[in-house]
């Protein structure tokens, strides 16, 4: 009977033990599964740690990137604007450049129609001059063209006696015949120059070839004023005495040259001044 029991208890406990190690078997093979699940668990972990990596130092390229192209943007619109800036001032100066050379070439065109104008104008006065005069003398009376403008130089044996600033009745003559012409162009002024040799005179009269040949002009002035309507505005009269011959003063021929009136007739000088001048813009921009 004891042995039964023992027997029975023995088996009991037998089969306790193998649930007990199926049990250990079932927990262990899970631990192991659930290892294996952490260690890939781990795996995909470590994966995904170094993919975010990658993507945190592509980011921070990126970054750098987008900061250089700021930069150089930055710097090229800096260089745009400089450009635009010089080009705004260059444009200006190339504007301002081409209207002084408009402004210049419209003076110069301006002179040269005023030029050839004048010139027509002296070629009429010298042979209206030489058409009018044609009964006198040659070698009394020289019409010509001089630094731009007319010079009518008349011997003095033919306006004045010798000594003398009285003008002789054939002098009126050949004074009323150029005031003619002279009227006929309002347009210009006259310059009457009174001439001497190098001789010297002194009376009661006349102290010196500087009084004598100022009188001679201022006679020649009072008579186209007075009797042939030349208007007094338009004249000027002066003396050169001895100072300017045409030629020498050492012949009697030389000294009968140098002894003369001479009739310039010339643009009025305020038109002169003015046609000489070039435009104001053109001076102040080049300059």
């Amino acid at each position: 009977m004891n042995t039964l029991k023992i027997i029975a208890m023995l088996g009991i406990l037998v089969l306790a033990s193998c649930v007990s190690q199926k049990k250990y078997m079932a927990l262990q093979e899970k631990a192991e599964v659930c290892e294996n699940t952490l260690g890939d668990s781990r795996n995909e972990v470590a994966v995904l740690e170094n993919n975010l990596a990658n993507e945190r130092n592509r980011l921070k390229a990126l970054e750098q990137q987008m900061e250089y192209f700021k930069s150089t943007n930055t710097d090229l619109l800096a260089r745009l604007s400089d450009l635009s800036v010089v080009s705004k001032s260059g444009a200006e100066s190339i504007k301002q450049s081409l209207e002084a050379l408009n402004e210049q070439n419209k003076y110069i065109k301006d002179l040269t129609t005023s030029m050839q104008r004048k010139d027509s104008i002296n070629l009429v006065l010298v042979m209206n001059l030489k058409r009018s005069l044609d009964d006198f003398n040659d070698e009394d009376i020289d019409i010509e063209v001089k630094k731009g403008v007319v010079y009518v130089s008349i011997s003095d044996k033919m306006l004045f006696r010798s000594g003398s600033y009285q003008i002789s009745n054939r002098a009126e003559e050949v004074i009323g015949k150029i005031a003619m012409i002279i009227n006929d162009h309002n347009e210009l002024d006259i310059l009457v120059e009174g001439h001497t040799d190098n001789v010297p005179i002194a009376n009661e009269c006349m102290v010196d070839n500087w009084d004598l040949s100022v009188k001679r002009a201022t006679s020649i002035v009072r008579l186209m004023q007075n009797k042939f309507g030349v208007q007094p505005s338009r004249m000027t009269a002066g003396g050169r005495s001895e100072y300017l011959p045409k030629t020498t003063n050492e012949t009697v021929e030389g000294r009968a040259k140098n002894r003369r009136t001479e009739i310039v007739i010339l643009p009025k000088l305020d038109q002169f001044f003015e046609l000489l001048e070039p435009p104001t813009a053109s001076i102040q921009e080049n300059g």
